[in-house]
């Protein structure tokens, strides 16, 4: 059967482009074909996308991991002197070297002095992390403590004399390398990595999160630190914050130990804001963390790159904040010069072995430090003695935020 035209007919109609269900005007909707031509287009546009955001993540990482300044002077001058470096810990365990350096130079820190060429460690703290990230403990280090510091090679090349002075110097002196030979000497304990931080970069940490809850039972007003704030709750950031933990002469007595004491509160409730805000767990609140935090460190080539952080912080977010604990080393007043410090014995050096042990170290707020609840242990039922209790440091944890 013909139509008038003389082209075969179906029963349908007239034969399209020899698809099925193609009529003379093209497809009708519903066809496989439409589905097909639709399957294709769809398929092209998810293509580009995923191409388009691996491009993006790629990005993103490239700029995150060329963010992070990597310090290789201070592993080559470490393993000249491997040979008188403690042994490694317990497996599993890491001691991680944090250092806030009040250098002025760079951009941002010249407003908070006169850049003479010099720098020191204006805060150290030994980060303890347990084998299984079950405990974190941070341990601050007195900028005034009374050490022996080792010959160390200076900036220019030239070696320094070993001497016996405030534990700051060690940083000026030789830089990082210096200060980890300084406290390994110390303590005994091997330091396996190392994180630098200036003025700049911490203000930038803590203005990505938000800023950080405090409380001050009295108003502040100290030009030295660049800080005016009323008494009371309040969130502090960038700038604020620094002067916060900086502050030493209008909060308190004046001494290193209470801004020591207002350092480990103020760290104390950052680790809670991150981890009670699912920082690390939540993509868009986690990039700009990571900016600050790559752009803000130097580190040693062993956390030299955004996956060895990544690693690192992810290490850690099976630590419950209770478990993240703040104290200082014991000390007290030096003997020949009350504006420096020495260490307390035997409880610095039952603090130092259990961190090599990877001990559990107890905290409890205003303990005195390495004080037992039973210096001799305890009879049992058995008549046997008990195993003798840890010791007991003055410090806090995380959980109890800086408004405790």
């Amino acid at each position: 059967m013909t139509d008038s035209a003389g082209t075969p007919a179906g029963p349908e109609g007239p034969a399209g482009d020899g698809e099925p269900g193609t009529g003379a005007d093209g497809p009708e909707p519903g066809t496989p074909a439409r589905k097909r031509h639709w399957l294709r287009w769809t398929a092209l546009g998810c293509s580009v996308v995923l191409l388009g955001a691996a491009a993006t993540g790629w990005w993103l990482y490239r700029k995150l991991d060329g963010n992070i300044t990597t310090d290789t002077s201070a592993e080559a001058e470490l393993r000249a002197y491997e040979k008188e470096r403690p042994s490694p810990g317990a497996l599993g365990a890491q001691n991680i070297l944090m250092i806030g350096s009040d250098t002025r130079s760079g951009k941002g820190n010249r407003k908070y002095g006169r850049d003479k060429g010099t720098q020191r460690s204006d805060t150290t703290i030994l980060l303890h992390l347990s084998a299984g990230r079950k405990r974190a403990t941070a341990v601050s280090v007195p900028r005034d403590l009374m050490v022996w510091i080792p010959s160390c090679r200076a900036a220019d090349g030239t070696r320094t004399r070993e001497q016996f002075a405030q534990f700051n110097w060690a940083y000026e002196f030789g830089g990082t390398a210096c200060t980890i030979r300084t406290l390994e000497r110390l303590t005994g304990i091997r330091i396996d990595h190392h994180m630098v931080v200036d003025f700049r970069g911490f203000k930038k940490m803590v203005d990505a999160v938000d800023g950080v809850e405090v409380c001050l039972k009295e108003p502040v007003n100290d030009p030295d630190a660049h800080l005016k704030l009323p008494a009371g709750r309040q969130t502090l950031r960038g700038e604020q914050a620094l002067g916060f933990v900086r502050a030493r002469k209008s909060l308190g007595n004046g001494s290193d130990t209470e801004r020591m004491d207002r350092q480990q509160q103020f760290l104390g409730a950052l680790v809670n804001k991150v981890q009670s805000n699912g920082v690390l767990l939540n993509p868009t609140k986690l990039y700009p963390v990571l900016d600050a935090a790559t752009k803000a460190i130097t580190t040693d080539p062993g956390l030299g790159s955004l996956r060895d952080l990544y690693d690192l912080a992810r290490s850690m977010r099976s630590v419950p904040t209770d478990k993240v604990q703040f104290l200082t080393v014991p000390r007290r007043p030096y003997t020949y010069d009350p504006n420096r410090d020495e260490l307390v014995q035997p409880a610095a050096n039952e603090l130092f072995k259990r961190l090599r042990e990877d001990a559990p170290v107890v905290v409890a707020p205003g303990s005195e430090d390495g004080e037992r609840a039973a210096a001799d242990g305890k009879p049992d039922d058995t008549g046997s003695r008990s195993p003798e209790p840890a010791p007991t440091f003055s410090g806090r944890n995380a959980a109890e935020g800086a408004c405790s």
